[in-house]
């Protein structure tokens, strides 16, 4: 699946049943970037990234739900976590 990022392509794979799910995920990885990214406080694409993911991380950590599987979660973000190196690898090799 084709998915633009900061106005960057990448191609992740996926299960069509994903698809919905990643979308969103992207969209609000997407939406954070742009956030940081126009505050003008953080430059370059990759500690814009950085900072996502840490906001994001916090935000994960903060929120306490009852009957969250917390082992799911941290195998969820091991996951993405993996795809998010291959991708950022993927593009090193570019430049």
């Amino acid at each position: 699946m084709d998915v633009s990022i900061l106005g960057r392509q990448f191609r992740v794979a996926c299960t069509e049943e994903e698809q919905p799910e990643l979308q969103k995920a992207v969209g609000y990885l997407d939406a954070k970037m742009r956030e940081i990214r126009d505050s003008g406080k953080v430059i370059g694409v990759e500690r814009i990234a950085i900072m996502a993911a840490l906001n994001m991380a916090h935000e994960l950590l903060s929120v306490r739900v009852d009957g969250v599987d917390l082992g799911e979660v941290r195998r969820r973000m091991a996951e993405m976590r993996t795809k998010i190196d291959e991708i950022l690898s993927a593009q090193d090799e570019l430049f």
